[in-house]
């Protein structure tokens, strides 16, 4: 129902910068974007969501204030600006699209009841 894909990843030593976008497509309108994480060994974590209209952004605790969430409804692309990353900060990012929930509705889904879920873009953080 909806076709994500993810770039911007790489490999940054810790206190860097790095830009992700989520261009996408679907034939249905979408309510939210968000994107998640997957740590090796880990849950998937939800980090960051954003309405298509009106509402609040919401962020993790573990990247609040670091990190910075936009969309550019014109462009049909989410982006993910991650400034002064730490080392735990690696993982495989994924963007997120669904048609009705948003803000924590969305960031604690599961990934299979979403409406749509990215390839995941890789970001290695070195101390």
């Amino acid at each position: 129902q909806v076709d994500l894909l993810e770039s911007g990843g790489g490999s940054v030593h810790a206190g860097g910068s790095l830009k992700l976008s989520c261009t996408y497509s679907s034939w249905r309108s979408i309510y939210c974007m968000a994107w998640f994480r997957q740590s090796p060994g880990k849950e998937y974590e939800g980090i960051a969501s954003i309405p298509t209209g009106l509402g609040d952004i919401r962020y993790a605790d573990s990247v609040k204030d670091r990190f910075t969430i936009s969309l550019d409804n014109a462009k049909n692309t989410l982006y993910l600006q991650m400034d002064n990353l730490k080392p735990e900060d690696s993982a495989k990012y994924y963007c997120a699209a669904d048609f009705r929930r948003c803000g924590w509705f969305m960031l604690y889904e599961k990934k299979e009841n979403l409406g749509g879920w990215g390839q995941g873009t890789l970001v290695t953080v070195s101390s």
